[in-house]
């Protein structure tokens, strides 16, 4: 019996779990009755040239076997190639019958979980349990059904031919084997129609039923999100550690600056250049509203000079990164602030030299 609570699809994690393991809702009687409709129809179009060339071989065995057979009498040639293509297009054609069925039916999927070998696969007792249980009547009893219908198909099939079987026995073999193999090909073709119709209902109730085990509660998705995604109060605090981090980093950073540009107080941006070695100004750190504050203290006790311009600081800002270099379109103005900043060094001589 299903369990209610259970009433979330299966995940992506959970359906790899269950093909690792071996389970995929295919029906074995499927691919095997659309290999046995294959044969059927391939056999229907192929019969017709069997006579001729089974005729074929008779004669030359007639004609061989005058003289001394050996292995390279043509006899044996003969008899190979005959049975080749009489067998080959058959046992071809179910093979990719087959084949196809079961790609249809969710591909071909190693399963290594399965294929491990364990003691109870090879006991013999616990075949014999799982025979007698309520699964194995199950299936011995779900086998009988497809067996009723074409028991009565062939009792039907049988009956109306009544009149004629009753005459059979003063036909001749000309007109009695047409007559069998007619009657052999009905059977056989709507014995393989009732078979397929089975396997497609048992491959229909064989995926329900594994898309009902593979349902999860509610709180077993919980569980698996927090197992691949993480637990959200950890994410939350390791994206707390990094910020701490980055900010450390960009106060620190703060420390190598030649001039800290202002919006005053809700930006700042830290330069620095040395004119021996850069080619351009490069933006060390910057920070808005809490964070430019602790840039303007740090500026402030390191003796850094702190200019104050709105439209530069807000557009160095948001358009250039960290460690990245000033764009070329603002040389000019960051060029007059440094330029007022090394004059009013050189005068006071109280700033580092940069």
């Amino acid at each position: 019996m299903a369990d209610s609570s259970k009433t979330e699809k299966a995940t992506p994690r959970r359906r790899e779990q269950a093909f690792e393991r071996g389970g995929l809702p295919r029906s074995r009687e499927l691919s095997g009755t659309v290999a046995l409709l294959t044969v059927v129809a391939v056999l229907s179009w192929i019969l017709h040239g069997w006579p001729g060339q089974w005729r074929n071989l008779f004669n030359g065995s007639l004609v061989a076997g005058s003289g001394e057979l050996g292995p390279d009498t043509p006899l044996f040639r003969m008899a190979g190639l005959t049975l080749l293509r009489s067998v080959a297009p058959v046992l071809g054609a179910a093979w990719v019958a087959a084949c196809a069925t079961m790609l249809a039916q969710g591909g071909i999927k190693m399963a290594p979980a399965a294929l491990t070998p364990k003691a109870t696969r090879l006991n013999p007792a616990s075949h014999l349990k799982q025979l007698y249980s309520v699964q194995g009547l199950g299936r011995i009893g779900k086998s009988l059904v497809p067996a009723a219908f074409i028991a009565y198909l062939g009792a039907t099939i049988l009956w109306r031919e009544r009149a004629v079987l009753g005459h059979l026995t003063d036909a001749a073999p000309g007109q009695f084997a047409p007559w069998l193999f007619q009657r052999i090909y009905e059977i056989s073709w709507k014995s393989c129609a009732v078979l397929l119709v089975w396997a497609i209902l048992d491959f229909v109730l064989q995926r329900r039923t594994f898309e009902t085990n593979l349902r999860m509660s509610k709180q077993e998705v919980k569980d698996e999100n927090k197992q691949s995604e993480g637990n959200p109060a950890i994410k939350r605090r390791i994206r707390q550690l990094q910020r701490q981090m980055r900010r450390r980093r960009t106060l620190k950073a703060v420390r190598e600056a030649t001039v800290v540009i202002t919006n005053p107080t809700h930006y700042a941006v830290a330069l620095r250049y040395e004119m021996e070695s850069m080619p351009a100004p490069v933006v060390v750190a910057k920070g808005c509203d809490r964070l430019a504050l602790e840039i303007r203290s740090i500026a402030t006790w390191e003796g850094i000079p702190i200019v104050e311009n709105r439209p530069l600081a807000q557009l160095l800002y948001r358009s250039v990164e960290e460690g990245a270099v000033i764009p070329a379109k603002l040389y000019v103005a960051v060029a007059e602030i440094l330029a007022f900043v090394f004059q009013m060094q050189s005068r006071t001589g109280a700033g580092r030299r940069r």
